[in-house]
């Protein structure tokens, strides 16, 4: 097959249009074209009219002919098969045990059962249906289960998101993750869209497909199975005990923790495991109407149902070195509760497939570094978090509403007294106040100069009436566990990967690291069925 690029075509095309657009780019008659699928699909918005622009690859006859007098963008289609890795010829003691389902873990134990090594699948909270109705419960009633919420259970902290799946690596795998994905019921459109994405609706029903693959290839998967002791004998691992009382025995300990496991990185730090601080982010989630991004986005084309909610990523540099910087936008989506720990409060954004809610959020973050923590421990920095978390709880009533405040009092240093034209969607509920009452006073000064500064790239970003919701701390994670270039840690047999151990960020980078440690398994030891 060939690859052909840089097709432009207007947003109302119709698949007819597609195939007339090969034709002319190929110099060839419709008997020549044998099939055709797309590879890539994104939106040219620079100009005032938009388009969809096309990578397609496409089977013809005479190829070699047209590779050489075509003029077109053209290439040969490169092998995007997954190839899985030659086993190794050491035995396993013990089947590979996998702690954590969500991306990293899920994909890792997904790779091995396809493989054959049977792997035997821990986690900490509830399966998705399960899980789901805790999170409904605190929303709604504001009773938090420590280890079934956002942040913990089966699909881990992406189930509750927009299920982006962008990425910036390049890897082959990413392409297997998706495919994978499509298997699981994910929409076919994420092979090629370039900002695809799945919805929280649509990824609870993945996860659980996924899992089910897993158990049918003749893998294991725990729920409500904590491993509150990673058991080492002579600098190698040797099991994981769960719950305190039963002993699972392993060689072999994929660790794919999410960033929110916070009693198993102290514990894993008492067990002499190499954990070191990294940089992480804290903010507020900022909400918008929809329908003003859309119009600043689309111009006459906001509402078309080719286009969906409009999406933004913007950044600034600030006099004081610091930067500020949305992230996980959520178009058309809800700002929610992500706690994970009693009398703490975080905030995250989420939105179904559809996207068709009424504001768009995202996180609006300033950077933070480790000598902020002013303390060299290596687990500093979730103790910052913890700081901060705690006063959002507080200011906001110490019932897990979240302390909000409109962009313009929060300009002016005032506290908000009452809502304007955006109603805030924030669940379970705000409580109006300043939230400079949770906030590191250089986040403070950085957002207040960042706010003007980005309104400049988005107009009407700076809207007066546009709310902040305290706080967002968890948008990665803030220590990383040392790996070596085979994913081991210094403990013989442990594998830390993911956006818990400090290695990935986001869905499809997550899962592509628990893919690798997977191969590298599977490049030691034989299968065990």
């Amino acid at each position: 097959m060939i690859r052909l690029s840089e097709i432009k075509l207007p947003i109302d095309h119709t698949e007819d249009d597609i195939k007339k657009a090969i034709l002319k780019n190929l110099k060839i008659e419709h008997k020549d074209l044998i099939s055709y699928s797309i590879y890539k699909q994104s939106v040219d918005a620079r100009k005032e009219d938009l388009y969809f622009v096309y990578t397609v690859d496409v089977k013809i006859k005479e190829e070699k002919k047209i590779l050489k007098k075509s003029k077109a963008k053209i290439s040969l289609t490169p092998d995007l098969e997954y190839k899985y890795v030659n086993t190794g010829s050491n035995k396993l003691e013990h089947r590979p045990v996998i702690v954590g389902t969500g991306p990293a873990g899920l994909f890792a134990a997904l790779i091995l059962a396809q493989m054959g090594y049977a792997p035997i699948v821990l986690e900490r909270g509830k399966n998705v249906d399960d899980r789901t109705k805790d999170v409904q419960r605190f929303w709604k009633e504001h009773k938090l289960l420590p280890d079934s919420n956002v942040q913990f259970g089966e699909g881990g902290a992406g189930t509750f998101s927009d299920g982006k799946l962008t990425t910036q690596i390049r890897d082959l795998r990413c392409r297997k993750v998706l495919e994978e994905l499509i298997q699981a019921g994910a929409p076919q459109e994420i092979i090629y869209k370039s900002k695809p994405h799945v919805g929280t609706d649509i990824l609870k029903v993945v996860v659980k497909n996924i899992r089910e693959k897993i158990i049918e290839l003749g893998g294991e998967v725990y729920f409500e199975s904590k491993v509150t002791e990673l058991n080492i004998e002579n600098g190698q691992v040797v099991g994981a005990t769960v719950n305190d009382e039963k002993f699972i025995p392993s060689n072999v300990v994929i660790l794919a923790l999410g960033h929110s496991a916070r009693d198993t990185f102290k514990m894993l730090y008492e067990k002499g495991i190499i954990i070191h601080q990294k940089p992480f982010s804290i903010g507020v989630r900022i909400e918008h109407p929809q329908e003003m991004i859309d119009q600043v986005q689309y111009g006459k084309y906001a509402g078309h149902p080719r286009l969906g909610a409009a999406d933004y990523k913007l950044a600034c540099h600030c006099s004081n070195g610091r930067s500020a910087y949305t992230f996980c936008m959520c178009p058309g989506g809800v700002v929610v509760g992500a706690a994970s720990e009693e009398g703490y409060l975080v905030t995250n954004g989420m939105s179904e497939y559809k996207r068709d809610k009424e504001n768009a959020n995202s996180a609006l973050l300033v950077g933070i570094h480790p000598e902020d923590f002013n303390d060299n421990h290596p687990l500093a920095g979730i103790e910052f978090q913890r700081k901060w978390e705690r006063k959002a709880f507080e200011a906001g009533g110490s019932n897990y509403c979240a302390p909000a405040q409109l962009v313009k009092d929060f300009m002016n240093g005032i506290p908000s007294a009452h809502i304007g034209t955006v109603k805030p969607s924030y669940l379970p509920g705000i409580k109006l106040t300043d939230l400079s009452l949770c906030l590191p006073d250089f986040v403070v000064d950085t957002l207040k100069e960042a706010l003007p500064l980005l309104d400049q790239k988005l107009k009407g970003f700076s809207m007066g009436d546009a709310v902040m919701t305290g706080v967002e701390t968890r948008s990665s994670s803030p220590i990383r566990i040392e790996r070596n270039k085979e994913y081991e840690s210094n403990i013989k047999g442990v594998y830390p990967v993911g956006e818990g151990a400090g290695y990935a960020g986001g869905i499809v980078s997550a899962a592509v690291d628990g893919i690798k440690a997977a191969e590298i398994i599977a490049s030691k030891y034989l299968p065990i069925l």
